[in-house]
């Protein structure tokens, strides 16, 4: 099965905590602080494998968690890292943001791409050690990994796409002038799925071509099946246009050239402007007249004109002759660049991070932030050191002042996941 797109999730590993450890040693009277801090958690990181060329993976497995790193230990001890995940897609996956569309990689030519970061692990007590403070008896929970839904999509590495109606005689051109092994018949929609196929030009010297399957009249508005594959179109460097010169189908080959054409501009403006080359395909069954009403239709819109036939391999070495050449001209396959998180989406997200919600329920202010929980794991609510660490995260990350807008007077009860003591001003 050919499975070209797929919608999955991903998390990096959450970072380790830090410990709350003290030295503990014979004949060592107050050892000190001496916890260790939590290791950092394993990133996902997407790999090329040209073994691969469908995202057929993605269709039953859709949740992937990188390790998380280890918490820290005593004697200073740090957590080991998380484990890092390494998910392998074929070559030419592109990875979007599923939410906002924004395009995070792009995996054609680098091999590797850290797709979300593992978070760092906490500080253990040790860190916390000051003159004034010689037993700190808190530390800090490690950070979250970054989550992502995610959309991938892909996009074949082809220099030369073929396009075409049904039925004209593109899978017969691939099979003659590569070693790929389409499906052949005399029927409409015979190729399913996209054809990659290598053309040898001479020693060290090759391009690949794809054979897209037909399209018809309405496919960039998802009629027929061209409107599944037009995005492999969209790397090609050079477009193959395929005609059937003899009508063979009962269709006027000029009419189907400007049908065609449409339906790529419809599709992608840039596709329009692509370079293009015009193959008469079935002209061994064509007569001397309707060729040539053609070749002068194709050439009078600056197109470059080839009278071939894929059944006899007629004209066939002149046309990958002439494509080659053509290729050396051109740039590179497209590669889309990585686009950067726009501010406002980063604001946002800072301030989803901050979020801090607060509920009154019989006389009792509930508190709740998810970024606030691994803090109190960490907290030693019989030690006033760390209390007072912990008043101190409320007051600078804005929970008290959340309070005091709500109401909230001396004496009143606080929960915060669980937790309760009384509001002092």
């Amino acid at each position: 099965m050919f499975v070209d797109k797929a919608k999955i999730r991903v998390k990096a590993g959450d970072g380790g905590d830090g410990a709350v450890s003290f030295h503990r040693e014979k004949y060592v009277a107050a050892g000190g602080p001496d916890g260790g801090n939590g290791g950092k958690g394993g990133d996902v990181i997407f790999v090329i494998d040209d073994n691969f060329s469908t995202l057929i993976d993605f269709k039953y497995k859709k949740k992937y968690i990188a390790e998380r790193g280890e918490n820290g230990g005593a004697k200073h001890c740090t957590g080991r890292n998380g484990q890092d995940l390494i998910i392998k897609v074929p070559r030419g996956t592109l990875v979007r943001d599923f939410n906002t569309g924004r395009i995070i990689a792009d995996l054609s030519r680098k091999d590797r791409q850290v797709i979300a970061r593992g978070g760092n692990g906490g500080k253990g007590n040790s860190a916390f050690k000051s003159p004034t403070r010689q037993i700190p008896k808190f530390a800090k929970p490690g950070y979250p990994g970054e989550e992502f839904e995610l959309s991938l999509e892909l996009k074949l590495l082809a220099d030369v796409g073929l396009v075409g109606f049904p039925n004209v005689g593109k899978s017969t051109l691939i099979s003659v002038v590569s070693q790929a092994k389409p499906k052949i018949a005399n029927y409409h929609f015979t190729t399913l799925v996209p054809v990659l196929g290598v053309v040898k030009v001479e020693a060290e010297k090759s391009f690949v071509m794809a054979d897209i399957p037909g399209l018809i009249e309405g496919a960039s508005d998802g009629i027929g099946l061209g409107h599944e594959f037009l995005r492999h179109v969209e790397r090609c460097r050079l477009i193959l246009h395929v005609l059937d010169v003899s009508g063979s189908e009962g269709r006027d080959p000029a009419e189907d050239f400007d049908i065609i054409n449409a339906e790529l501009e419809k599709f992608s403006p840039d596709l329009a402007k692509c370079p293009q080359i015009v193959a008469a395909n079935k002209s061994d069954m064509a007569s001397p007249e309707q060729i040539g009403a053609l070749k002068k239709y194709i050439e009078d819109k600056g197109y470059a004109f080839f009278e071939i036939s894929a059944a006899t391999t007629q004209g066939t070495a002149e046309l990958i002759k002439y494509i080659s050449g053509e290729l050396d001209k051109l740039p590179p396959i497209k590669e889309y660049e990585p686009e950067e998180i726009p501010e406002e989406e980063l604001m946002q997200i800072e301030d989803d991070r901050k979020k801090i919600t607060v509920t009154k329920e019989e006389d009792i202010y509930f508190v709740e932030a998810n970024w606030l929980e691994p803090i109190l794991r960490t907290v030693d609510l019989d030690d006033y050191s760390s209390l007072q660490y912990l008043q101190r995260v409320l007051q600078t990350s804005g929970v008290f002042t959340r309070l005091e807008e709500m109401g909230i007077e001396e004496g009143d009860t606080v929960d915060i996941f669980g937790l309760e003591f009384e509001y002092v001003k």
